[in-house]
């Protein structure tokens, strides 16, 4: 599979990356470890070497996880994982980050990513000089090597970079959910800012799967996704009807030519999530689709029908 750098960093990274929120089974439900580890390593069997976590996917059970899978293949894989936004004073991101090191079995961490930004969740709000202060000190230290942040808007992109090299942005990002495109995307271009997609597939919506009217778990975070409720939810499934034509031209699944079209996108790569081994071979798939400049341009007009609405809104749940 082909390898893109992060940031101006010297690390390598695949377009197609593994998420493992799910493995950490917090609001999720009908996760099984044996399905999860076996997905880990059909995931690294595909080619795809960057595995991206967090410390709050099950109080670090996610990275235990990927400890459990795939602890002997180390020095061929690139570790994201990410410090929450109740860990950012200058001690406690020391802190998580050693109990990161420790959860994923190795002795530094390739990419170490500002999960939210401070205060959200009701979080006690810490100076960004002081969260990145800590950070730089890690990097300085060999203990990570790169800075990330996840879920922070533009203006927040650029007070963090004040005191430090970004190397990566995560923010939700599919074709159905696009708030990144006219934000912080342009300013992620001109600085070298490797755009790492969550959610590509919408949560699996843009599967196919999931017809109107289904009914999500309550624990299932799915729940309280905006792009599953009423009306949009409708609007959804008649785009995927649109989309289903050019999936069968390139003889891939809706969710492969979805992957295609976001990683074609500027600097941007796809963490996707997998239950099970066989989805994690259907995913790594999608880095082989070369989409036609005319297709890109159809699937682009197709998903704007569903995002349109939310161009102005960052966050995808009503939490």
């Amino acid at each position: 599979m082909e390898k893109r750098s992060l940031g101006n960093s010297d690390i390598l990274i695949t377009p197609i990356i593994l998420g493992t929120w799910q493995a950490g089974k917090r609001m999720w439900v009908g996760i099984e470890d044996l399905d999860i580890i076996q997905a880990i390593r059909a995931t690294v069997d595909e080619g795809i070497t960057t595995i991206d976590t967090a410390e709050q996917y099950g109080d670090g059970y996610s990275e235990q996880m990927i400890a459990k899978a795939v602890k002997d293949k180390r020095e061929s894989l690139v570790y994201a994982t990410k410090v929450f936004a109740n860990h950012l004073k200058y001690n406690q991101v020391v802190e998580a980050c050693e109990r990161s090191l420790k959860n994923l079995q190795t002795d530094y961490i390739d990419l170490y990513q500002i999960h939210w930004p401070s205060g959200s969740f009701n979080t006690e709000i810490v100076p960004i000089e002081e969260t990145m202060k800590a950070l730089n000190h890690l990097k300085e230290q060999g203990k990570i090597r790169a800075i990330g942040v996840s879920n922070f808007s533009l203006t927040q992109l650029e007070e963090a970079a004040q005191y430090g090299r970004i190397d990566s942005l995560q923010p939700p990002y599919s074709l159905f959910w696009r708030y990144i495109e006219t934000e912080a995307m342009p300013y992620c271009v001109d600085h070298q800012i490797s755009i790492l997609a969550y959610s590509p597939l919408a949560q699996g919506l843009l599967t196919g799967k999931f017809q109107p009217g289904h009914q999500f778990d309550p624990e299932d975070n799915r729940s309280q996704n905006k792009l599953f409720q009423g009306e949009t939810f409708e609007i959804a499934h008649e785009a995927i009807k649109q989309l289903s034509p050019i999936a069968q031209r390139y003889e891939c699944t809706l969710a492969q030519l979805t992957l295609a079209w976001l990683i074609a996108q500027p600097q941007t790569q796809a963490i996707v999530g997998a239950r099970n081994a066989q989805q994690a071979r259907d995913n790594a798939k999608a880095a082989a689709i070369k989409l036609s400049a005319e297709d890109l341009q159809t699937i682009d007009r197709i998903g704007q029908s569903v995002s349109k609405p939310f161009e102005g809104d960052r966050v995808m749940w009503d939490w």
